[in-house]
Formats: structure tokens, C-alpha cells, sequence
């Protein structure tokens, strides 16, 4: 089983959607459970993909290829979670959205696939979302996490608005926000009273599992 669990990791580390979608198959052919086979045999290759990633050893094409290869998987072990009666057990729920006057897509997209293959719940709410709507979402879903993109210096402001509208809805005790982008520094994120900064897709993902910890304890 070990080297079959070696398999299903070197498939993330190569991008190989097609091979960890194989692999998935096999092992529920073989009745082992998707819950172990995703945290022994794919996580560890997620995990060392977004290390590289972070410490500069890999790149953007490798870290979406992973992220698209773990999606693949996850889908192929999903009907037999579904039939065992057993989903996988969330991380958390995530509020994902491009704050508004931003159109930005590509880097909000992959923080959402990666999130995903990592365990969370992701409600991607897409660009150029109104702060009034973000709330609304993160209300109905009961969120963990509200996680706010920007690539713009004059739409950064919104991010601002978006904690302020969560505090005054009184969603903010209950619901942690982190936030990125091109122009968003650490400095930034407290000035504006966010619970944390993802610099890229990869640290994000790590700045995610830190946020929901206390809320899964």
C-alpha cells in the first residue's frame, strides 16, 4: 500500500491529472477508503508541491498543474465517499471573491483550487463582488473564512470595506479574514484589521489551516 500511496504523491508532484485520477480508481477497486487514500497518497505531494512553491524551488505552472491533478483525483474518489455515506471531512468553509472594481481572475482561481484540494469548502463568488454580497454569502454558509483578492492599488480599498461590512453585520468575532494580491503587503493587512496575508496561492493555503484551527478544535 505504501508504494501505492508513493504513486498517487508523485502524480501531484508531476501534474498528472490524468495518472491520479487512474490511481484513484484503482484504489477504490481495491476497497481501500478515499478518506486515508487522499490524506496518505495525495495530500504529502500537494504538500511538498506548495513547499517548493513557497521556498521559490517551483513556480506558478507546477502549483496550478498540482492543484488541477488533486482536483482530479478528489473527483474520482467522491462517488465511492458518497456511497461509504462518509464525506470528506472539511477544513472549513471559505468565502473566496475578487473585491469590486477588480476583474483580476487567474491568482483568485487557483487560491480557490488549491483551498479545495486541501479540504476546504470554497464558495467562489468570482470578480468584481460587491462587499454587501461577500457579507450575505459568508451569513448564509456560515463561514469560517472570508478570503479577499486584489490586483489593484485603487480597488485594494475594498478589502477595507469588505472587514468593515462583516463587523457591522456582526459576523466578525465568528468570521476570520484573510486577504492578497499584487499590491497587498503584511503591513496593509493590519493596517486594515484583515486576520492575515497570503502572499501567493501556496502561502494562503497554509494561512487558511492556521485561520480555521481554533473554529475546528
Amino acid at each position: 500500500m505504501s508504494e501505492l500511496f508513493h504513486k498517487m504523491s508523485q502524480t501531484i508532484l508531476d501534474g498528472d491529472a490524468e495518472a491520479a485520477a487512474s490511481l484513484a480508481t484503482e484504489a477504490v477497486a481495491a476497497g481501500l477508503d478515499p478518506q486515508q487514500v487522499i490524506a496518505e497518497g495525495y495530500m504529502p505531494g500537494l504538500n511538498q508541491v506548495g513547499e517548493a512553491f513557497a521556498c521559490g524551488e517551483s513556480y506558478l505552472p507546477e502549483l496550478v498543474m498540482a492543484g488541477e491533478a488533486m482536483k482530479a483525483a478528489v473527483t474520482a474518489l467522491e462517488p465511492e465517499m458518497q456511497r461509504r455515506g462518509s464525506q470528506r471531512q472539511s477544513l472549513g468553509k471559505v468565502v473566496l471573491a475578487t473585491v469590486e472594481g477588480d476583474i483580476h481572475e487567474i491568482g483568485k482561481s487557483l487560491v480557490g483550487t488549491l483551498l479545495s484540494s486541501s479540504g476546504f469548502q470554497v464558495f467562489d463568488l468570482g470578480v468584481n463582488v460587491k462587499a454587501s454580497a461577500i457579507v450575505e454569502k459568508a451569513r448564509a454558509e456560515n463561514a469560517d473564512i472570508v478570503a479577499l483578492s486584489a490586483l489593484l492599488t485603487t480597488t485594494m480599498v475594498r478589502q477595507r470595506e469588505v472587514i468593515a461590512a462583516l463587523d457591522e453585520a456582526g459576523l466578525r468575532p465568528q468570521v476570520k479574514v484573510m486577504v492578497g494580491g499584487a499590491p497587498v503587503t503584511q503591513q496593509y493587512a493590519d493596517e486594515i484589521g484583515a486576520d492575515g496575508y497570503g502572499e501567493n496561492a501556496s502561502t494562503a493555503v497554509t494561512l487558511a489551516r492556521q485561520l480555521a484551527k481554533p473554529a475546528s478544535v
